[in-house]
């Protein structure tokens, strides 16, 4: 794992924060996942208020709920973080997960133009990255590389659909770019996402790959949008750019969705003005060969405001009664070459990523064939066994 301090993955106002998270617990009656709340540094357990993240997000009162719900502390919240960045065992005794629980994660595309052209340069390459720089002279020849000041589904946008059509460079990946649909998919299974400290997962069959910092909504049942979080949509270029109805078999393996560390509930600090606002960094780092990329995007460069993803995934045309956690699309497609001239970048084994936010903290994971990551085996039938085994299931 990264040589990063403890501190250094929280908040830097984390003393302010509200932060919600779920730790699994390794100590006699409390063996399984847990809620907690982290308060004056220090975690707690409050999963005797609210069995599931999904419940608390539910909850009128869950501002209140973190602050002062009873619960078993765990110690400082930094020791917490520091055990789970060296690689936690299943077997230590407590452990950071993915702060959400039972919630469908979905997660929104080609929402920064820089995405945008570098998903067509996929398609056009058909998944050879050996093709990119040449198609990408070709595409940004053609289309400009700045389509930040185009309003998706505007006049203008449908004009330049229009005229890119007549030159032959229109794409499925401008459809959803500038035209007035977004592109919403389910990233991953409820209950499958890693958390911090955790391995990620590649394919072994694909080659050409990338980490996709994200910042992630979470939304309750209702569609109200209640805080925020950090996540890494890993991505496979290659098997996407042979095909986008591939998008299943690039996105959703095992281990390829990592959320965390916490969700930062709204409040008058923190509201969905400062998602607007803030700027994700991105870090790789290489193990085998001291590869270094360093990244920074924009939420002010997004094309589609949060809060009209969120419309466009839940209202009358679906509802999620559980809520759902959103991605909100990524600014990088990081094309610096590493292994060759021309060959653009891709992920190696061992790889660490670190994606971070000053008022979120820090995503810290180590990439992995997720053939060799251990298999996901609890999934929402297996929370709720061990949740009515603890008697946590009349939890109000």
């Amino acid at each position: 794992m990264a040589n990063i301090p403890a501190s250094a993955c929280l908040p830097v106002d984390v003393a302010d924060a509200l932060l919600v998270g779920r730790v699994w617990r390794r100590d006699g009656a409390h063996e399984g996942p847990s809620v907690v709340a982290v308060r004056g540094g220090h975690a707690f357990d409050i999963t005797g208020t609210v069995p599931t993240t999904a419940d608390l997000f539910d909850r009128d009162d869950a501002v209140e709920i973190v602050r002062s719900a009873p619960g078993d502390a765990l110690g400082p919240v930094e020791a917490l973080v520091a055990a789970s960045a060296a690689g936690a065992p299943d077997d230590a005794p407590v452990r950071l997960l993915a702060p959400c629980d039972v919630q469908a994660i979905k997660a929104c595309g080609v929402t920064f133009a820089v995405s945008l052209i570098e998903r067509v340069i996929e398609e056009q390459a058909g998944g050879d990255p050996a093709k990119a720089r040449e198609v990408r002279e070709t595409i940004t020849g053609v289309i400009g590389a700045d389509l930040s000041k185009i309003e998706p589904g505007s006049d203008a946008a449908m004009r330049l659909k229009t005229e890119l059509q007549r030159r032959g460079a229109w794409s499925q990946y401008l459809e959803v770019g500038i035209g007035p649909d977004a592109e919403v998919f389910s990233k991953s299974q409820p209950m499958s996402s890693v958390g911090f400290g955790a391995d990620i997962g590649l394919l072994p069959a694909s080659v050409w790959n990338n980490p996709e910092p994200e910042i992630v909504l979470a939304v309750n049942g209702r569609g109200g949008i209640v805080g925020a979080t950090l996540g890494n949509d890993v991505n496979l270029r290659d098997i996407e750019g042979r095909s986008a109805l591939l998008l299943g078999k690039c996105k959703d393996n095992n281990a390829s969705c990592s959320i965390g560390p916490f969700v930062r509930l709204f409040d008058g600090r923190f509201t969905l003005d400062s998602v607007r606002d803030a700027s994700v960094s991105l870090r790789v780092e290489g193990a085998d060969d001291g590869f270094v990329l360093d990244g920074v995007s924009h939420m002010r460069e997004i094309s589609r405001d949060p809060a009209d993803l969120v419309a466009q995934t839940h209202g009358k045309h679906h509802q999620y009664p559980d809520g759902f956690m959103l991605f909100l699309g990524t600014m990088f497609s990081p094309i610096l070459d590493r292994d060759a001239p021309g060959a653009g970048f891709t992920h190696h084994l061992g790889d660490v990523v670190t994606i971070s936010a000053p008022q979120l903290g820090a995503l810290v994971n180590t990439v992995r064939l997720c053939t060799e990551i251990t298999p996901w085996t609890f999934g929402v039938r297996a929370l709720y066994a061990n949740l009515a085994a603890r008697g946590l299931l009349n939890a109000r």
